[in-house]
């Protein structure tokens, strides 16, 4: 499941034609590997001006879970919870971070030793859904201030090899609110904008309370917006010995595994 994704995707099917466009609101569901996802998108003069889903149910592994990560000297507390992706959320005022663009290479290179500390000292896994194991994203959260019934945060969400997502993820803010729940900070109604290291927003909203397996869950919408920056067209010639690409350190990172470790 990917929250911006499937604003991506719900922009593209809009703005091409593939679905029908109704103004001022277009209503439709996606299948996606973590489950149905159901689309609002305010249009307005043939375009998608914004994109609401309600992401699939989220909950908490575990709150302040200790981890020893290569080259910090002191361990470091995290909070484990899926919110279509499973995160490690990571308090950055904590280890000295602002979130800024002058510290993304930092948090780039940060992000990824605590992700694979993570998976390796506290394997947790979808209790529904098998394939689904593991830490994948580190997101560093910033501090948070209040906006009547909602809170408002800076994060940047780590993806692997170590790269800064453009947008406040909208899996990641989602497994955030249910943090915040957990922790009583926010309740049904309430809700969380999430800035991005870049300043790009997300605005999520707890709409319900629900269960995965033996774990409380939030139901919640996250609503954002996206642009067609191109159209495309792939070819694979038969004599091309190479037809699924490459991967190499210098173009991907700096790790040459196809494979998530």
């Amino acid at each position: 499941m990917s929250g911006s994704n499937t604003m991506c995707i719900s922009t593209v099917l809009l703005e091409t034609g593939m679905v029908p466009m109704v103004e001022p609101e277009t209503r439709f569901r996606l299948d996606m590997p973590a489950g149905p996802v159901d689309i609002v998108a305010e249009c307005r003069n043939g375009k998608c001006v914004s994109v609401t889903l309600k992401n699939v149910p989220a909950f908490v592994f575990v709150l302040d879970a200790p981890v020893e990560v290569d080259g910090l000297a002191a361990s470091i507390n995290v909070d484990i919870a899926y919110g279509g992706m499973i995160y490690a959320i990571v308090d950055a005022a904590a280890l000295g971070y602002e979130i800024v663009p002058g510290e993304a290479r930092e948090l780039g290179e940060l992000g990824e030793r605590i992700r694979l500390a993570v998976r390796e000292q506290h394997p947790v896994t979808h209790p529904e859904l098998p394939d689904i194991s593991g830490v994948s994203i580190v997101q560093f959260a910033g501090p948070l201030s209040r906006e009547g019934d909602r809170v408002r945060a800076r994060n940047t969400c780590i993806v692997s090899p170590g790269r800064s997502d453009r947008s406040p993820t909208g899996t990641g803010t989602t497994a955030r609110m249910a943090v915040l729940h957990a922790r009583g900070i926010i309740g049904v109604g309430g809700g969380l904008t999430h800035l991005s290291i870049i300043d790009s927003e997300f605005h999520g909203k707890i709409v319900g309370v629900a269960s995965v397996g033996p774990y409380p869950a939030i139901e919640a919408t996250i609503q954002g917006r996206a642009w067609i920056t191109g159209l495309h067209q792939y070819f694979v010639d038969a004599g091309d010995p190479w037809p699924h690409g490459y991967v190499l350190s210098d173009t991907w990172g700096r790790d040459t595994a196809v494979l998530q470790q």
